[in-house]
């Protein structure tokens, strides 16, 4: 890795994103998932926060598997 890419990925800690789905904004590198392999653009990470991924993903599958996460 050259220095250029050193200052790119540097330059990414500073920024933030708002979550499509709470409206929150967060820290692009620790709360989004990275969901392509280039880190050095925006772009490469969600624009749902991990949060929020989590819960859509618990909720659906409650849906469609009843037996296996039963309502206590």
């Amino acid at each position: 890795m050259d220095f250029e890419d050193q200052f790119d990925l540097e330059h990414l800690y500073l920024q933030e994103r708002t979550c499509r789905s709470c409206g929150k904004v967060k820290s692009l590198l620790s709360d989004f998932y990275l969901t392509r392999r280039n880190r050095a653009n925006r772009s490469a990470y969600s624009y749902e926060c991990k949060e929020c991924t989590k819960q859509r993903v618990k909720l659906k599958r409650r849906r469609n598997l009843p037996d296996v996460y039963p309502d206590w």
